[in-house]
């Protein structure tokens, strides 16, 4: 089954590519409706490093626990001009620990006024329970599309 979005973002295409490689825009997004807590020593990186999975700890309102996966990315360019983020984590416990197939895609480009085109898709298989999982899969992916509109304001290019 599949979840998807497809926005505008105001901001450029390189200050949005830059924040979804960034663990601190990925919290700030989902919070407070879901938090991420790092399971490592040294807490999340400044940038998620791809083909190193990174365990975290899942939170409904910083209070119930969800469970544990795993965030494992990757960065691809493509030649006419798309940006993605690739996320092949999967759940470890908990719920969500129902998901047998995880295939998470964001995809940054330019539009024709210079700002940026994002969509984001979810692949996910969890069996009999997919239907269900779906609801709550999609209420969440609806929060980070009100969270990444907002915070997209505010994200300019690092030097």
């Amino acid at each position: 089954m599949r979840v998807r979005l497809k926005l505008v973002l105001n901001c450029q295409p390189d200050a949005a590519w830059a924040a979804i490689a960034r663990p601190e825009a990925f919290r700030a997004v989902s919070a407070p409706l879901a938090t991420f807590e790092s399971l490592t020593v040294a807490g999340f990186p400044d940038r998620w490093t791809p083909g190193l999975p990174h365990p975290v700890a899942l939170r409904l309102f910083g209070a119930i626990p969800i469970g544990t996966q795993t965030i494992d990315v990757a960065f691809t360019e493509r030649r006419n001009g798309v940006r993605m983020m690739t996320d092949s984590g999967h759940a470890l416990s908990g719920p969500l620990a129902v998901i047998d197939s995880w295939d998470h895609r964001m995809a940054i480009s330019a539009t024709a006024d210079g700002r940026t085109l994002y969509r984001d898709q979810l692949s996910f298989s969890a069996g009999a329970v997919t239907p269900l999982v779906w609801v709550g899969l999609w209420l969440f992916w609806q929060w980070r599309a009100i969270g990444l509109t907002r915070a997209a304001r505010s994200w300019r290019v690092r030097l």
